[in-house]
């Protein structure tokens, strides 16, 4: 009655704000009465019309009931009886049930003796049956040629039938040394398998995942291998019966075969979590347990999620074991937060007041999750590691001391199947250790001597990129950092030096091929400004250079041409470092030199003015002089190109070309002296370079004359019988220093104008967008080529330099600037010369998300 009452309010109650609802909502255009007869009206309705229909549906289960007690009773004894006793108790029933059966009874005799009647007529009007002939030697026969078979097929189900009665009645985890079949399947130890608990406190769903419930069924092949049909926190008891059978399959097979999703291992790693964390193995199984996880750590060495998840547990686990790996520095990691045994082993040695060593700091650093590593770093493994322990030790001789922060390391690990979570409160040696976590200056200063180092291991990272073989080749080890050639020594790094060391002392010309060829160890069918610089910087870590200079000369040497070999007196790490005066030097003697093969042919007089004056510029370094000198004797040696510098004069217009003329005037008249000679050199260049000879005197006598006034005195008449003094003897001309220092700075600019020419790095076009996204390590123009040229996947050599000359650049020189910042930037080429160009489609796709990205700055 108290249910029924219940009841009868929770559904008035219900329905009343139902029915308030609805006139709020829809009936505000009835009359208040109208209203208020709904508002109370409707609830009692439907609250009697519930429990009208609730006593209908009782009453009619319970004629149910009687009449099937009264059928058993008639056709069971034993019911009969427990009927009777219930008669006896209950005499209105007795008699209805009396009733009852004696109208059955008399309905029963009557069709009984009708039937008997029919059946009687119709066994004398019907044939009788005769069973057909059937060869019973031969059903033998095959019955025993198949019973065999049908015994193994019995005795398999019998067995599964067994496994799953054992099963289904034992919860239990199955250790690594027993063996348990679900579904038809050996699946080996190391599993929970039974009925799933229920979960209390956390997980998202009510049963464990990690159980085996050997009553859910089992497709009879696994066909989800990639985990379509797998969640993201997958559960046993909730996966689709196929995923079951794959997930059994994967068991059965070892749980070796990586090609499986993830997820399935997942479901097998939360019952070794659970194992090890709840249930509080032996020592023996927890490392048992740890070595597992280790493997399949292994196994899915790509995939973050499974080095995050399984990488906390292995850190809680070598923590529980005191296992030597916590004890020492981590340096692959990957995770949001620094490993805990990196925390404890650190922390306790702050909380000591040790000093860390060069390995703890760069462990730190390495797992630091704001860390900023490039690609040397990561090309480079030992050679970054080791350089490392070099620089921190050249600045911390003793270690880095760290202060104690006073907040208490007080972790907490939440397992991957969120089904359970704990906090921890290490200690070590019973004292807690300090939390390391916000600390930020050691982290900084790490940071700070790993950019030195993955500077300085650039070169030979970008080596390594194009040449992905080359670990241990002569080059690689010549690009190495000078302090590391002690701790990774090469004999063929000694043959180099002995062989540059000949080539020296024969003259040092040798031609180009033989010096890439022994570097690289192939001829390569092209040249490039990039393997010309790598071979350069590689020789210069051995103390050895060559001309001309790949960074800063007019040209580069052609395949059948000859390079110069010469003594830098040093080890040069970086080439590229070296000053104005010497590029200013390096233009100045190229254009001597064109003076010099003007006509065809050097005379030992000019070679010794050239190297003279080579030797004799201010301001220079003596690695610098060396450099210099050893590019003239390369301009002497070899012809220059004057149909290069024509070609590429006149696509730089007539400016340009009125600056190399005034250049070579100031050469000219860099003595106070023109002499003849010089003039006839003059005039070869102008010659060769397609101008008109006679250009040259009347800019010899521009720069001669003075641009200023001159002043003349008014004729006045003399006195009569004075004598015309003699004429004073001509003495040569004074100079103007002024002038001449006007002129002479002519050189510098030329210098300048011919170094943007030969670098093909001309101004941006007059009709070049001046929002456009500039890439850094580019300049404009470069930047609207990229753009362009990742447009499409192939190029011709007719579009390609239609696209060159639209942005102002010249085909020859663009490729190789764009793909040396490439190189630089992403390690990889964006032109590949075959048949045309070809795009790199994994860097365009880069690229065209970098101009996307940039596009909302532009426009903004």
């Amino acid at each position: 009655m108290i249910i029924k009452l219940f009841r009868i309010v929770f559904f008035l109650v219900l329905y009343l704000v139902l029915s308030m609802i609805a006139v709020t909502t829809f009936l505000q255009g009835w009359s208040e009465g109208a209203q208020m007869l709904f508002l109370f009206g409707t609830p009692i309705a439907l609250v009697w019309w519930g429990e009208k229909r609730r006593a209908n549906m009782l009453a009619q289960a319970g004629d149910d009931v009687s009449q099937t007690d009264a059928e058993l009773a008639r056709r069971s004894p034993k019911s009969q009886r427990k009927v009777e006793r219930l008669d006896r108790q209950s005499p209105n029933e007795l008699t209805l049930i009396r009733e009852q059966a004696l109208r059955e009874r008399n309905r029963d005799a009557i069709l009984s003796g009708s039937s008997r009647s029919l059946q009687n007529s119709a066994n004398e009007t019907r044939p009788k049956y005769q069973p057909p002939k059937q060869d019973y030697a031969a059903i033998v026969k095959a019955g025993r040629a198949s019973s065999a078979e049908l015994s193994q097929i019995a005795d398999r189900k019998e067995r599964a039938r067994t496994a799953t009665r054992k099963a289904t009645h034992r919860t239990r985890w199955v250790p690594s040394s027993e063996n348990v079949s679900v579904g038809g399947r050996e699946i080996g130890g190391m599993v929970y398998v039974g009925t799933p608990p229920r979960l209390n406190d956390y997980g998202y769903r009510d049963k464990c995942r990690a159980y085996i419930d050997p009553s859910l069924s089992v497709a009879r092949n696994g066909t989800d291998k990639v985990g379509n049909y797998m969640p993201y926190w997958p559960g046993y008891s909730e996966i689709p019966s196929q995923c079951r059978a794959t997930y059994l399959d994967w068991l059965a097979s070892g749980r070796l075969d990586p090609l499986y999703d993830p997820g399935y291992m997942f479901l097998y790693f939360y019952g070794l979590e659970r194992r090890f964390v709840l249930d509080h193995p032996a020592e023996a199984e927890k490392r048992e347990i740890l070595q597992e996880v280790r493997r399949l750590k292994d196994l899915y060495p790509d995939n973050g999620s499974v080095q995050r998840y399984l990488g906390e547990f292995i850190q809680l686990a070598q923590i529980s074991l005191n296992d030597e790996a916590v004890h020492e520095p981590v340096f692959d990691y990957r995770g949001w937060d620094l490993p805990l045994s990196l925390k404890i082993a650190i922390g306790a040695r702050v909380g000591r007041g040790d000093l860390l060593s060069a390995d703890w700091v760069l462990s730190w650093l390495m797992c630091h999750p704001e860390r900023r590593l490039r690609t040397p770093a990561t090309r480079c493994v030992e050679e970054f590691r080791a350089l490392f322990r070099l620089r921190f030790d050249e600045r911390f001789p003793d270690g880095l001391k760290v202060n104690k922060p006073r907040k208490m390391l007080k972790p907490t690990y939440q397992a991957a199947s969120s089904e359970f979570q704990g906090q921890l409160e290490p200690t070590v040696n019973g004292a807690k250790v300090p939390d390391i976590s916000g600390l930020r200056k050691p982290v900084e200063i790490a940071q700070e001597i790993a950019d030195e180092v993955m500077d300085d291991l650039d070169k030979l990272s970008r080596y390594l990129g194009r040449n992905p073989d080359g670990r241990g080749s002569v080059e690689a080890q010549a690009l190495l950092p000078q302090e590391l050639w002690e701790l990774f020594p090469s004999a063929e790094l000694e043959k180099l030096k002995a062989w540059a060391s000949d080539r020296v002392g024969s003259g040092g010309l040798i031609p180009v091929l033989d010096v890439v060829e022994r570097l690289e160890g192939a001829r390569p069918e092209k040249l490039s400004k990039r393997i010309l610089t790598g071979a350069a910087d590689a020789l210069a870590r051995i103390g050895y250079g060559f001309a001309p200079d790949p960074r800063f000369a007019l040209r580069s040497p052609k395949l059948d041409e000859p390079v110069v070999l010469f003594e830098l007196g040093e080890a040069v790490a970086q080439l590229e470092d070296v000053s104005d005066r010497y590029r200013a030097a390096l233009i100045e003697a190229a254009l001597g030199s064109f003076v010099a093969h003007a006509d065809g042919q050097i005379t030992e007089s000019e070679r010794k003015s050239l190297l003279a004056k080579a030797t004799d510029v201010e301001g220079l370094s003596g690695q610098e002089c060396r450099r210099l000198a050893a590019n003239v004797e390369w301009m002497l040696a070899v012809a220059p190109d004057m149909s290069l510098l024509r070609r590429k004069l006149k696509d730089t217009g007539p400016e340009a070309m009125a600056r190399v003329r005034s250049a070579l005037v100031a050469a000219a008249h860099a003595d106070g002296v023109i002499q003849s000679e010089e003039v006839a050199g003059i005039e070869k260049i102008y010659k060769a370079l397609g101008l008109d000879p006679a250009l040259v005197y009347s800019d010899l006598h521009t720069g001669d004359a003075s641009d200023g006034p001159v002043r003349v005195r008014a004729a006045e008449p003399g006195a009569a019988g004075e004598a015309i003094p003699d004429e004073a003897p001509s003495g040569p001309p004074k100079l103007d220093a002024a002038r001449i220092a006007a002129i002479q700075s002519d050189t510098a600019r030329v210098s300048s104008v011919l170094g943007d020419i030969f670098d093909d790095t001309l101004d941006v076009p007059e009709d070049a967008e001046p929002d456009e996204t500039v890439l850094g390590g580019l300049d404009a123009k470069h930047s609207h080529l990229v753009k362009a040229l990742i447009a499409q996947d192939h190029w011709t050599e007719d579009a390609f330099e239609d696209l060159c000359r639209a942005a102002g650049l010249l085909a020859s020189g663009a490729i190789e600037d764009i793909n040396e910042w490439a190189y630089e930037t992403y390690d990889e080429a964006l032109l590949d010369e075959y048949d045309g160009y070809d795009v790199s489609p994994d860097l365009a796709a880069q690229l065209k998300k970098k101009f996307e990205e940039e596009m909302p700055h532009v426009e903004a």
